[in-house]
């Protein structure tokens, strides 16, 4: 029969941003555990609020899964006489093994036959192991960072205060860092402080309920929806209610309590995003807007508690609020009074890197890497775009910037706008930052993204070149976020660039702070790329082998390396593809590296070779048109013709002859064939299923 258990674990408040990752991180920490120790359950759940993570396992058997195991003994030729009676080696195998001699089997091993003794180990009783592995849990889970207390040796987020563990609705006792097991929780901190005893999961949810915990994080987070909206609505607004930035806010809380304060309009004057921002990464308060989208004076604060007078909440609330934004109004006053590109040679101060140079030493390398790139994809944007890189990072020395860092580009925009700069320029200069993280937005211009590329691609270039390539999980200057960067937005916007050009330029841009070798660091560089990419692709539901293939046959343009991986993709649904790609598989591996002779016709002997050798002639125009015009499925499906001339030129002809003329003039035929797909991918990469 089986049992439910119930485990919390209570703490001090937890930091609600690690919330989500704690809960990932215990069902995959109690799921490991219990594999382990080979209990099956029914159902798995994890709960959280900022004061206690919470397991809830349904169905959990009450007895672990027995387990056999194999022990291999002597040979079947020692272990039996020529009648087939066990000798004196099998009998004392069994006895070691405490086995009857007739429960002996015979197994079939690559070495041989062999005697072979299974043993079966009975599973323990449930109860009798939690104890030991509910502790294990414990000292399993990791986060972003962890703490100690006291004199303990025990690393957690926060503080343990105390542990509930009930299985079958029994305590499960044992003891950790001193605090033992109970059937007893604890209701909100000062609305309900007092210990409160459970009998199983739903008695837990509905006392906790009434002691002022919301324990389950996705009605809380509902919760907390609803009532903004409710509360907003009666201000003729509506509250911005993104997903991440709600889930947040009610992990900063227990039981929700909504207030919608106010703030003076005058504020409104000044750019969105200036009075946004404090609302949300300050106070985490929700933004009010009306039905046009425009922001209301208005905020919806979430508070974990409740008193007879909310107003006082509400007022506090909108004190702090009222600093926050008088400051953020002083800072852009002030900044106004100077000019955007009167701030860039002040950029001097602000080091990048050691090597490298300052933040100044970066945009002029931005400038001309940006002109580099305008070049290439569009020449109209050219001064356009080292404009805008030359402006890009000024906005570090604002008042505004330095108050509220989040603001990076957005406030450059602004006040390149105030000074004059062209519309294009001013938005390119909040672009260039984008994407900041997975999922974020991408720049929607050309000139934004040329701009982003130049910054992302000097910073990897440089560090590279100075011998900072990331490790483990090292990576101060954020290069894996700035290549991932590159690879999406070009991939997203379709740039047609050359990489290693790219790479090239950025490199000599930078060339008299290196210290490394040009071309080993040209060479990590492109690897480095090269990585983010397949891992870009993978993510898109492209097979890994077919990406692999893909990028082995070049990934200089990385949009054509999309293309052509998204083609062999395609043909994959060819119901010979398997046995085409074996073919080319046969052609590539039989050659030689570097071969560069060209096949003679007059050197063909048999009628095998002639018919191959005028096959590849006539797809290769066809093909080559194919692929001027990146119809690379197109190409694949026209390459695909040749196949039976290629299973016949195996059937018929001996390649590797002693004749060395004849033997190389085969080779070079074959040569001739793998040239017309290795343009698409290395199918030597493909696995054949």
């Amino acid at each position: 029969m089986a049992k439910d258990l119930l485990f919390e674990i209570g703490t001090e408040e937890v930091p609600s941003v690690f919330i989500p990752g704690a809960l990932e991180e215990l069902a995959t920490v109690t799921g490991r555990v219990f594999e382990d120790a080979r209990l099956g359950y029914g159902g798995l759940r994890t709960l959280a609020t900022p004061r206690r993570l919470t397991l809830y396992v349904e169905g959990m058997e009450e007895v672990q899964k027995a387990l056999a195991r194999e022990v291999v003994g002597p040979a079947k030729a020692i272990a039996f006489d020529e009648q087939g009676q066990p000798t004196k080696a099998a009998f004392g195998f069994a006895k070691a093994q405490g086995v009857p001699v007739e429960k002996l089997q015979v197994k079939a091993l690559e070495r041989g036959e062999y005697v072979v003794a299974v043993l079966e180990e009975k599973g323990i009783r449930t109860r009798e192991l939690l104890p030991t592995l509910l502790p294990r849990i414990i000292t399993s889970l990791s986060f972003p960072k962890s703490m100690r207390w006291g004199f303990s040796p025990l690393r957690f987020v926060r503080p343990i205060r105390w542990i509930l563990a009930l299985y079958g609705g029994r305590v499960v006792e044992f003891e950790v860092d001193g605090i033992k097991s109970s059937d007893r929780t604890y209701g909100h901190r000062f609305l309900s402080p007092k210990p409160v005893k459970v009998k199983d999961f739903q008695d837990y949810v509905e006392k906790l309920e009434r002691k002022y915990v919301i324990v389950d994080q996705e009605r809380r987070k509902e919760m907390v929806k609803e009532r903004a909206q409710e509360v907003a609505a009666r201000y003729g607004g509506r509250p911005v209610l993104d997903e991440d930035f709600l889930t947040m806010v009610a992990n900063l809380v227990e039981y929700p309590a909504v207030v919608c304060g106010s703030f003076r309009e005058e504020y409104l004057q000044l750019p969105e995003e200036v009075v946004i921002s404090p609302l949300r990464k300050h106070q985490r308060y929700f933004p009010v807007m009306d039905e046009k989208g425009r922001l209301l004076p208005y905020f919806v604060a979430i508070s974990n508690m409740i008193t007879k007078d909310m107003d006082a909440i509400r007022e506090g609330n909108e004190q702090v609020l009222r600093a926050r934004l008088a400051d953020a109004a002083f800072f852009y006053q002030e900044d106004k009074k100077v000019p955007l590109a009167d701030r860039v040679p002040k950029l001097g101060r602000i080091i990048f890197q050691e090597r490298l140079g300052t933040v100044y030493d970066k945009a002029q390398r931005m400038v001309e890497l940006a002109s580099f790139l305008a070049e290439r994809i569009d020449p109209s944007l050219k001064e356009q775009a080292r404009r805008a890189a030359l402006l890009a990072k000024a906005d570090l020395l604002t008042q505004m910037v330095k108050e509220f860092p989040a603001l990076q580009g957005i406030i450059g925009r602004e006040y390149a706008r105030l000074h004059g700069e062209s519309e294009k320029v001013a938005f390119a200069i909040e672009e260039h930052y984008p994407p900041r993280f997975a999922g974020d937005r991408l720049p929607e211009t050309t000139l934004g993204a040329i701009v982003g590329i130049a910054d992302k691609m000097d910073s990897i270039a440089g560090c590279i070149g100075v011998g900072l390539t990331p490790t483990g999980s090292e990576d101060p200057y954020a290069l894996r976020r700035a290549a991932t960067g590159v690879v999406q937005v070009v991939l997203e916007l379709g740039l047609r660039i050359s990489l290693k050009g790219l790479v090239q330029k950025a490199l000599e841009l930078c060339r008299d702070r290196l210290t490394r070798d040009t071309a080993g660091a040209e060479r990590d560089i492109m690897d480095f790329i090269r990585m983010r990419l397949q891992m870009l692709l993978v993510e898109r539901e492209l097979p890994p082998d077919f990406v692999e293939a893909t990028l082995s046959a070049g990934f200089d343009d990385m949009v054509s390396a999309a293309r052509r991986a998204g083609a062999l993709t395609e043909l994959r649904q060819a119901p010979d593809f398997a046995a085409l790609t074996t073919a080319f598989k046969r052609v590539v591996k039989i050659l030689p590296p570097y071969l560069e002779a060209q096949a003679q016709a007059s050197l063909f002997q048999e009628e095998a070779e002639r018919h191959l050798h005028e096959e590849s002639l006539r797809l290769r125009e066809d093909v080559s048109r194919l692929l001027q015009a990146e119809d690379y499925a197109g190409a694949l499906r026209r390459i695909a013709a040749i196949r039976p001339a290629v299973d016949r030129f195996f059937e018929e002809v001996m390649v590797m002859v002693e004749d060395r003329a004849l033997r190389e003039n085969r080779l070079a035929l074959l040569q001739e064939v793998a040239s017309l797909f290795s343009q698409i991918a290395d199918f030597t990469k493909v696995a054949v299923t």
